[in-house]
């Protein structure tokens, strides 16, 4: 049962093309202020136990002190590019597979490559890192005061034994020390102050925001899978350990297989709509269901900042296509809902793959499934079944199951998930809008690739 629930928003920054960034301690101020807004009365005193998940492929450069030396490097920060294909040439087919089991790419959002680039292009700064920490760890760090993380944190340099793959690390000078000791996600790790409040209480190392998500929407045995939306749209799915080309496969973990992949631009993609034309989310939405979704459509491509799963091409951008003079406001906004939920086709068509065929229906939770239109789009697009849950922060309820199991309230993350998760309202695909996407899949495959030198103009 949720008590009570309270968020926080955070500023990005985008001070150059490819480069996004931010204030790390954003996030701990957020998180003490959020603790001393829930824990009012006695709650604090009956904290049992604690646990963060953060969004991943974000890093932050630390000193000695836990200070950080950069704004941290998000998600969507491409400025490491040409690094991440210089790493990903050096590593052969034969090395991908026996470290991760699966042909995983390196991204522009790789720790190794950011590392490389720091090295490179701030070296003052690289000298001063004690760690790189993911926005978790940065939390533990300042809150816990513990410079520890856990495996799934960091698949990119973690192998199928769940140990940071030494051959790929060394590849990057001074890398090797400056990754922390690793933790199962369950493993209490120490002691978090609970805000203002003078009480601590134990904490675990918890872990990235897919695996979070995962157990907050109600996985846990292969043959499941759940769609979050948030400011990117991410896919998992627990199935038979395969892999295929662009997405990521993790190593077993909690007796789960599970193949993952996050596109770049989700909620972000209707943020910059919305701003574009001087209306918020809640805004664009409304528009769009003002607009016939029987009527001619508008193909829009969400690559504002290139695309990651399954495509990992940074140089990609967004496009419009099909315009005509009856193109109205509500045509746009729909569009832009339209096309996140194609690019989470094109991500859950690799993700089948990679985990051995194809699932019956998906959970769905995070922000962006708040809108029943949107969560109606995406089953429509997916061909899917959609049950979304009742509780939608999945990330944060995942971090409270694995909280639960690490100090012994639930004895496995399975009775804790069976306990603490539940389907809210489910959303079928109306099989009289199969020709309406399946025809716009077609052109969104098509425009894609063929608008892939686009990307480079004025680069």
């Amino acid at each position: 049962m949720i008590v009570a629930h309270a968020s926080r928003p955070y500023p990005m920054s985008r001070p150059a093309p490819g480069i996004v960034e931010q204030d790390p301690n954003d996030w701990v101020t957020r998180i003490v202020a959020i603790m001393d807004e829930l824990l009012t009365g006695d709650r604090a005193r009956r904290v049992a136990a604690v646990g963060l998940c953060s969004q991943v492929n974000t890093d932050i450069f630390v000193d000695a002190e836990g200070q950080s030396v950069a704004p941290a490097i998000t998600w969507q920060d491409n400025r490491a590019a040409s690094q991440a294909a210089e790493l990903d040439l050096s590593i052969s087919m034969d090395e991908k597979l026996a470290w991760w089991g699966a042909p995983m790419p390196v991204g522009a959002s790789h720790v190794l490559a950011r590392m490389l680039w720091m090295a490179r292009e701030k070296p003052a700064l690289y000298a001063k890192t004690r760690y790189v920490l993911t926005p978790k760890d940065y939390c533990l760090r300042a809150l816990a005061g513990v410079a520890v993380t856990d495996p799934m944190s960091n698949f990119f340099v973690v192998g199928q034994d769940l140990a940071y793959v030494a051959p790929l690390i060394a590849r990057v000078a001074g890398a090797a020390e400056r990754f922390p000791p690793l933790h199962f996600f369950t493993d209490v790790v120490g002691e978090i102050a609970l805000g203002s409040s003078g009480l601590r209480a134990p904490v675990v190392a918890g872990t990235m925001d897919a695996w979070s998500g995962l157990f907050g929407a109600g996985v846990h045995r292969a043959g499941e899978g759940v769609y979050i939306s948030g400011t990117s749209e991410i896919i998992a799915l627990a199935g038979e350990r395969v892999g295929a080309p662009g997405v990521v496969t993790f190593p077993n973990a909690a007796g789960l297989s599970v193949h993952a992949g996050p596109t770049q631009s989700g909620g972000d993609a209707l943020r910059w709509w919305g701003e574009a034309i001087g209306r918020d989310v809640a805004g664009v939405i409304e528009l769009a269901g003002k607009a016939d979704r029987s009527g001619r459509p508008i193909l829009f491509l969400p690559h504002l900042e290139g695309e990651r799963a399954p495509l990992w091409d940074a140089n990609l951008r967004g496009a419009f296509i099909g315009l005509d003079g009856q193109a109205k406001a509500p045509d746009f906004a729909l569009a832009v809902m339209e096309g996140v939920a194609l690019s989470a086709r094109m991500l859950l068509g690799a993700l089948e793959d990679a985990a051995g065929g194809p699932l019956p229906r998906l959970f769905h939770a995070g922000g962006g499934a708040h809108s029943d239109l949107w969560a109606q789009i995406r089953a429509d697009s997916l061909g899917r079944p959609l049950d979304r849950m009742a509780y939608l922060d999945v990330g944060c309820l995942g971090a409270a199951i694995m909280a639960s199991v690490g100090v012994g309230a639930h004895e496995s993350l399975g009775d804790a998930i069976r306990s603490m998760t539940r389907v809210e309202r489910s959303f079928e695909p109306d099989i009289r809008m199969k020709p309406r996407y399946d025809a716009l899949y077609e052109t969104y495959i098509k425009a894609t690739e063929r608008l892939k030198p686009v990307g480079i103009i004025g680069r």
